[in-house]
């Protein structure tokens, strides 16, 4: 008999021709170098100038906040069918209220004409300014679905004080935020009550709350590293917001420090205030003498967002001293969840405006979210296609927050059972609440796929066990 000879692959010299591939590449990269839209295109900003565009206080006062005034900014360019749904949502289905400033709102449909047919299909509106015609009928809201689908409240050690993971805590200092995303995983308890959720409400005096987060981490020196949250710390006022941080870092046990604001980008104008940026140069000038790690994480979700005042924000701090500047995006159908919207967020961040591809999270497991969620495979699939792009170090990990485990990569998983979209993980750690389950550490946690995305045979299943 013979045999099959292995065919050798004869390396070719490297001053020897190459051809051209036909096929090209998943991805072209090309730099797009960041613009700021113009807001005059939109009729009830026609007269604003830009020293007026770009001062923090016109902006907050100019948020759009209901259907009148985004009539007002947007005149007769989008018709009454959208305000429709847009009312219909709002008054059944939205789990946060409507709140938009103008810089987040200026990025939708930037640079093309802005019509009803565009301003629907626009992924910034997808997710700021959702409609009832976005979400799903057929399941809206996924059976296991909670207001806290990550038990952040049940984990408090005090109020708006999350203990979560055994050496980090998550610090709420507020509950609000300058724009009101539509999938915010805290939907419980930031922005104002809406229709379908009332929301819960942080009863102690600003001052008590600090000092109760402050006693909890003298008390527990394992925790070395602090999230300083919301809502969104731009909406503390600076001289509030930098004791508190001065105290944190008055304690020798803390040695990380991260500062969770999206107004980075929705309201750049903020951190380039003149008492914001000097402020924020000395808390990182004492977090640099401390050897502490200070960092700004935002969340910025599709490539339209990234203009020229969020590089010029993001440089600032940077160049005052805070370590780096993260980004935390949210995979959501319809916004970013393909490898090419992935890949020109990322470019445009790193590339143009010096902020760091971090985490993007599977969106998480709240009501009214089912449009938004993609199941893990996609996410899988996402972070190989993505891969290979970008620096190593500029490369985001794709996650799925598990209720009662936390942040795990996509490819973590223990067992997938693709047909009921139910994924299975473990951990290595127990939570503030699990400090005396001996099995914990030993369980196996289940997170679950959108219903819709699910073979036929899986969303008969669903169907049957609807109300178990």
């Amino acid at each position: 008999m013979t045999q099959t000879q292995p065919v050798e692959t004869i390396p070719q010299p490297r001053h020897a021709p190459v051809a051209t591939p036909t096929a090209g590449q998943p991805y072209e990269y090309r730099r797009s170098p960041l613009v700021e839209p113009d807001w005059t295109r939109l009729p009830g900003w026609r007269h604003v100038t830009r020293d007026q565009w770009e001062n923090a206080q016109w902006q907050r006062v100019n948020c759009v906040k209901n259907i009148k005034q985004l009539r007002t900014v947007l005149g007769d360019l989008v018709d009454e069918t959208f305000y429709d749904d847009l009312a219909a949502d709002q008054s059944a289905l939205a789990t946060m209220s409507m709140l938009v400033t103008p810089q987040m709102l200026n990025t939708m449909v930037p640079f093309a004409p802005m019509t009803t047919e565009a301003f629907l299909a626009d992924p910034v509106r997808r997710y700021m300014i959702p409609v009832a015609s976005d979400r799903r009928t057929d399941w809206p809201s996924h059976p296991y679905a909670s207001r806290d689908s990550l038990h952040e409240h049940d984990m408090w050690v005090a109020e708006g004080l999350t203990h979560r993971y055994p050496t980090k805590v998550l610090a709420e200092l507020l509950s609000t935020c300058p724009q009101y995303c539509g999938h915010c995983t805290r939907m419980d308890l930031v922005g104002n009550s809406t229709p379908a959720v009332d929301k819960l409400k942080l009863t102690l005096k600003p001052v008590d709350r600090y000092d109760a987060h402050i006693a909890y981490l003298k008390a527990h020196p394992g925790v070395r590293d602090v999230v300083v949250s919301g809502g969104d710390v731009a909406n503390v006022p600076w001289r509030n917001l930098e004791s508190y941080l001065m105290r944190l870092l008055e304690l020798e046990t803390v040695r990380d420090i991260r500062l969770a604001t999206k107004a980075l980008m929705g309201l750049p104008q903020h951190w380039l205030q003149h008492d914001v940026v000097e402020g924020l140069e000395r808390v990182a000038r004492t977090a640099a003498r401390r050897g502490v790690n200070l960092a700004i994480h935002t969340h910025v979700n599709h490539a339209q967002s990234i203009t020229p005042l969020v590089a010029k924000a993001a440089q600032t701090a940077l160049d005052v001293g805070v370590r780096d500047v993260r980004n935390q995006g949210v995979l959501m159908r319809g916004v970013n969840a393909t490898a090419p919207d992935l890949l020109d967020l990322c470019f445009a961040l790193q590339g143009e405006a010096g902020i760091l591809p971090y985490y993007f999270y599977m969106c998480d497991m709240i009501p009214n979210a089912e449009h938004w969620r993609v199941p893990v495979w996609h996410a899988q699939q996402l972070q190989h296609d993505i891969m290979g792009y970008l620096p190593g170090y500029a490369t985001p990990r794709i996650v799925c927050d598990v209720p009662f485990v936390g942040k795990r990569w996509v490819h973590m998983l223990t067992e997938y059972d693709r047909e009921r979209g139910i994924s299975y993980w473990t951990k290595n750690y127990r939570t503030s609440i699990e400090s005396a389950d001996l099995e914990a550490l030993n369980k196996r946690y289940a997170y679950y796929d959108p219903i819709d995305t699910l073979p036929e045979a899986g969303q008969q299943w669903w169907a049957a066990h609807r109300d178990d």
